[in-house]
């Protein structure tokens, strides 16, 4: 029997038996077993690139992963430790505790708590809309930047060379490039053969699990040759058993100072783990639900922060592992997570050889496969602004590192601004008619204004408190456009909302209109627009010239009584120019 639907959108997983349908869930299984391979090397290396402890990755990958796909709308999503989440978690806790160190992990943990309940409150109050904010432009910006920050990050413990952490990330990383002369040899040769390893296989055998086949043969080599032994760094000691679950403590000023960072780090996530589901939708053809998976996801933030993680969120490639490897529902995580379960019972002394240098190069070559320069440069052929937007949160991002949260607070500020700045300035266009019968710019195709005593405005925007002014310039521009107008035409198909502030703007260009003898016209008014005109009680003036729906309408009603008006003013014959006279 199936569950009810209300039920099914509350707890996603009721609908896993029926998209197996009817058949053993194998691609599931298939799949669970190929993304946990994945998943527990790169959990180590990003716990790494959090500057947390490698179990810490473990921990994020086992029960958030469950949470994220019990609750999740989209079953292919992967959920665990992922790069850019943990580069933002490593430099928001930097400037408030030394990395590795009881008080660094407890932060993270806080950290994961506050973006999980930022998620699960956009989720349940129904605002996943808000994280619409975030343009494009402006992610990409910011993910390339975080993407070379994390390149050249790794560059140092990929060659065995030390690098001071400290609030100026490219001054370090200059410091570290100085001490070149004490690169260890050793080091060098695991890290730059496993980021060499790992692109082979992937180039030349993309069947096979490289991150695997190099961290295992890494390992072992390690452990034969007395890589440690030697100076080498190695993952060292993992807590063998589970996670102690239990609520982090709660600390004022704590949370007061990583809110930020949890906001960015939310939004960031999201918008990382939105990407994915639209992806994996596009081709299932399965509808997968914002709201939802903000839900799931705030959902498995929280449980992170319960089981000692750090926040984690959905990883891009490992999703794309997944629905390649035939998953179908969120069951193929739970066997990832299975997986990872067995390691942190069993599998911690096989991992204590695993050099830090490989750990790097897996970041590498996870990482790299984001830096994509031709999204915002299509952004600044598009629109310069932009363009202009992607390139400030790049530079800022760069700029701020280690503290790239506000990089990408500074580009989400601009992009803001710009979006403003453009909502004040609707394009506005004076008309006339184009050979094909349609009323166009007549600027930009070189026409002649439909008649001497009229023009036609058209008003591309909502007229609020933002646009009023732009209108009203457009008005003036519209009313010298020709020496003798007596109508403007306002052609408003592209009005599709009208506010208080509107209102009053109309009002006033009626009664100064009518004062000098011209008169206010409208085609194309939308419903929502007249029925503000209507509650407001400006409509009884303006209604007996403004219900036309087109300009040609308009024309053929307004023209005859314009021309007639206009002789009379002559001298032909005595006509007011009150609107009771001049219109009938």
């Amino acid at each position: 029997m199936r569950p009810a639907p209300w039920l099914e959108r509350l707890l996603p997983f009721l609908a896993w038996p029926r998209q197996w349908q009817g058949s053993a869930p194998v691609g599931d299984l298939i799949a669970g077993l190929t993304v946990g391979l994945v998943m527990v090397p790169q959990a180590l290396a990003y716990a790494q690139l959090g500057s947390l402890p490698p179990y810490i990755g473990l921990y994020a990958a086992l029960l958030p992963t469950v949470v994220g796909a019990l609750f999740g709308s989209c079953g292919q999503l992967s959920t665990g430790p992922v790069a850019l989440t943990a580069l933002l978690t490593g430099a928001s806790l930097l400037p408030l505790a030394r990395p590795e160190t009881p008080e660094f992990i407890a932060l993270a943990i806080l950290l994961a708590l506050l973006a999980g309940l930022i998620q699960l409150a956009l989720g349940v109050l129904r605002l996943g809309w808000l994280l619409n904010l975030l343009s494009q432009p402006v992610l990409m910006g910011f993910v390339n930047a975080a993407a070379l920050i994390i390149c050249l990050s790794q560059l140092p413990s990929l060659i065995g060379v030390s690098m001071p952490r400290s609030d100026r990330f490219l001054a370090d990383f200059a410091d570290a490039l100085g001490r070149s002369d004490t690169l260890h040899g050793a080091s060098a040769a695991f890290g730059l053969g496993a980021l060499t390893a790992l692109v082979a296989l992937r180039r030349l055998l993309p069947r096979l699990p490289g991150v695997l086949l190099v961290v295992t043969v890494s390992t072992a080599l390690s452990a034969l040759t007395g890589f440690e032994a030697a100076g080498g760094r190695v993952v060292g000691a993992i807590p063998a058993g589970l996670p102690t679950l239990a609520l982090p403590m709660i600390d004022l000023p704590a949370v007061v100072a990583l809110l930020p960072a949890a906001f960015v780090i939310a939004l960031v996530s999201f918008m990382e783990a939105a990407a994915s589901a639209r992806s994996i939708a596009g081709k299932t053809r399965q509808v997968w639900r914002q709201n939802q998976e903000l839900i799931g996801q705030g959902l498995a933030k929280i449980a992170a922060a319960i089981s000692g993680a750090m926040p984690v969120s959905a990883s891009f490639a490992r999703s794309a592992l997944n629905h390649a490897s035939g998953a179908r529902t969120g069951l193929s995580s739970l066997i990832g997570a299975t997986l990872v379960l067995l390691v942190l019972c069993y599998g911690g002394p096989l991992l204590w050889h695993l050099p830090i240098p490989v750990l790097a190069a897996v970041i590498l070559d996870a990482v790299i496969k984001l830096i994509d320069f031709g999204t915002p440069l299509r952004a600044w052929r598009a629109k310069r602004d932009d363009g202009l937007a992607a390139l400030t949160t790049f530079l800022g991002t760069l700029a701020f590192a280690p503290n790239i949260q506000n990089g990408i607070l500074t580009g989400l500020l601009l992009s803001l601004a710009l979006m403003l700045y453009r909502s004040m300035k609707p394009r506005i266009a004076l008309l006339g008619l184009h050979p094909d019968g349609t009323y166009r710019d007549l600027e930009r195709f070189g026409l002649a204004h439909p008649h001497p005593n009229l023009v036609i405005l058209r008003f591309d925007g909502p007229l609020t408190f933002v646009t009023a002014a732009s209108f009203e310039e457009g008005m003036q521009c519209a009313l010298s456009a020709q020496p003798a107008v007596r109508v403007v035409l306002v052609s408003a198909a592209g009005i599709n909302d009208i506010d208080a502030t509107g209102v009053r703007t109309l009002e006033g260009l009626y009664e100064r209109l009518r004062r000098q003898g011209q008169q206010l016209a409208f085609c194309g008014l939308k419903k929502q627009v007249v029925d503000t005109l209507v509650r407001d009680g400006l409509w009884q003036r303006l209604a007996p010239t403004s219900t036309f729906r087109t300009e040609q309408q308009a024309l053929d009603a307004l023209l005859p009584k314009t021309v007639a008006a206009v002789a009379a003013a002559d001298g032909l014959q005595p006509v007011s120019l009150d609107q009771k006279d001049f219109f009938q």
